[in-house]
């Protein structure tokens, strides 16, 4: 076999390609104890043991693929900050709360999420390819993966077929492409046979941590059970590469659209440049740059959250110079059935006199 057969990558040293584009071989080799964390650094393992109460509280895993994309000597790194464990993840809070969007109060049966009368939220797994430190359900990492059996989903099923106001079906996580695919199969076929479910929507972040998952029966699959929409989450433009790519092209050319779903994340992308090149990379590949979040109050993640004035001057430079399409909604995410809130809608005034802040508390 010829040397460029072969990737070289720590801790796993060479790596054959056809190893490299096996999606379950990524996801067995994932990263997710220090040890291992150590070898990446090239780093003594006493060095990370600060990371241990963290881990302890948010476990982590970081697929090869993503790691690859990471400049592993730069603590600043964007993409590392993204699914690096930080000791700011339990020593740095401004009173962040677990369930920031109240999602366990509006949950009918387990793992279904009905917040708003025409669509609802079904939790599939609570498993990723790399975990999200900015994720807003970082307390479900924990709970025990057979709640999410299938039986369970079966009650879910069960429920949406009852609720008949139901017209849309949002399969999240976790990451459902995470599932076995006949599981994953069953479940939104039996979806689809509701005939109030109209329309199916598909939340997953592996075009963009682990894209060697969107293989030709996974589009299949998706095909099978159009409509299906498809919502991924590209935070940075470093994450737009030719794998990336190619995974997003197999999902649009089987008929499926995909749409983005950024966050706004302090020392990630949350300046004028960063964004403008994410947004136009997005463009460039088909997808489309739809709900950009300012980051939810969820406990574990307050080092990330930008600046609103800050955010919303890039937001107004942004409408100003670039296409329409190219600009997505940007809002924050209110519990209790209140929807978003597009932050384009404050005016400098009511930024200056604290307005937002007043609705922060009230609301969370």
């Amino acid at each position: 076999m010829k040397s460029d057969a072969y990737i070289f990558l720590k801790p796993w040293g060479k790596i054959s390609r056809r190893n490299w584009q096996d999606w379950r071989w990524q996801f067995k080799n994932s990263i997710q104890s220090l040890p291992q964390l150590a070898e990446a650094l090239d780093k003594p393992i006493h060095s990370l043991g600060k990371y241990q109460a963290v881990i302890a509280r948010y476990h982590f895993r970081i697929s090869p693929y993503y790691l690859s994309l990471i400049d592993v000597r730069d603590e600043l790194d964007p993409i590392r900050r993204q699914c690096f464990p930080n000791v700011k993840e339990i020593l740095y809070s401004l009173g962040g709360v677990i369930d920031p969007l109240k999602e366990k109060e509006r949950m009918p049966v387990w793992g279904l999420i009905h917040r708003y009368s025409d669509r609802c939220l079904a939790m599939a797994t609570n498993v990723c390819a790399t975990y999200c430190r900015h994720c807003n359900r970082k307390n479900m990492w924990r709970v025990d993966p057979s709640m999410f059996s299938e039986s369970r989903l079966k009650a879910v099923i069960e429920y949406v077929s009852r609720a008949q106001n139901i017209r849309e079906v949002i399969v999240s996580g976790g990451d459902p492409l995470t599932m076995n695919e006949q599981l994953l199969d069953w479940f939104l076929g039996s979806l689809r046979s509701i005939p109030h479910v109209e329309v199916l929507r598909i939340g997953s972040r592996m075009p963009v941590v682990l894209p060697m998952r969107i293989s030709r029966r996974i589009c299949d699959i998706l095909r099978k059970h159009r409509p299906v929409w498809f919502n991924t989450q590209f935070n940075h433009p470093r994450e737009i590469t030719e794998a990336s790519t190619k995974a997003c092209e197999m999902l649009l050319d089987a008929g499926i659209p995909v749409s983005n779903q950024s966050v706004f994340l302090k020392g990630i992308n949350d300046n004028y440049e960063t964004m403008r090149a994410l947004l136009h990379g997005l463009q460039c590949i088909s997808v489309r740059p739809y709900y950009l979040f300012q980051c939810d109050p969820v406990a574990g993640a307050d080092h990330f959250r930008a600046d609103v004035p800050s955010c919303l001057r890039i937001m107004r430079k942004l409408q100003d110079s670039t296409s329409g399409l190219c600009v997505p909604q940007y809002v924050l995410d209110t519990p209790g059935g209140k929807g978003k809130v597009s932050l384009l809608g404050l005016t400098d005034k009511e930024i200056i006199e604290g307005i937002y802040e007043h609705f922060f508390d009230k609301t969370m």
